[in-house]
């Protein structure tokens, strides 16, 4: 059985939507670095970076970084359709799952701790940098969009491993706002994607319907 630490409302919302594709038993542990309590701690003992989501697999060997765990669940469960079986399309997917991680993860990572990146900043720098960086992770999802056209899902008739991470990275990034007006299409598609109804649950149960 496969072991999945996370938490609600975050990234590890597409790692539970793969595995979910792939039909196989996980364990779900609740957990992340900034909540004290018994899944942190035994998230560190296989992670000591605390980072999620972490997957551990029945090898009992671990992996990190969503894009790696998408990636492996879609090259061990061909059948689950997470990565295209088409050798150009998968190179496709492949590319928008690095792109996700390598450009907006990294604008997210600064938005989040801008104090990681500037020593010594008072608040209005901090404030400054989120701002800037915001500015650049919008780009990004419209380059993003522009790139990877739906068709109707971004690798084919089927939802896979990039629908779910551009949904959910898009998701509790606060991007779908500016999404929606500025490539309509592409809000559309992030929306077909949470509505699926093998996922749709697992989004609702990370972010809740406004009452």
């Amino acid at each position: 059985m496969y072991t999945l630490f996370g938490t609600k409302g975050s990234g590890s919302a597409a790692a539970e939507a793969a595995l979910t594709l792939a039909a196989v038993e996980f364990r779900n542990v609740d957990a992340a670095s900034w909540e004290p309590g018994p899944g942190r701690d035994e998230l560190a003992r296989v992670n000591p970076l605390c980072q999620i989501p972490t997957l551990v697999l029945p090898d009992k060997s671990v992996l990190t970084e969503s894009a790696a765990i998408l990636l492996y669940l879609g090259l061990a469960h061909p059948a689950s359709g997470l990565l295209p079986a088409g050798a150009t399309d998968r190179a496709q997917a492949i590319r928008g799952l690095v792109y996700v991680a390598a450009n907006c993860y990294a604008a997210i990572g600064i938005i989040d701790y801008p104090e990681r990146w500037c020593a010594d900043a008072d608040k209005e720098t901090n404030k400054r940098i989120q701002a800037g960086s915001r500015q650049r992770l919008h780009y990004l999802w419209e380059v993003f969009a522009d790139t990877f056209p739906a068709r109707p899902f971004l690798g084919g008739q089927r939802i896979g491993a990039l629908d779910l991470l551009a949904a959910v990275v898009s998701k509790w990034s606060g991007s779908r706002k500016h999404l929606a007006s500025a490539r309509p299409e592409f809000s559309a598609l992030l929306a077909r994607i949470e509505s699926e109804p093998r996922v749709a649950p697992i989004f609702a149960r990370h972010w809740p319907p406004a009452a």
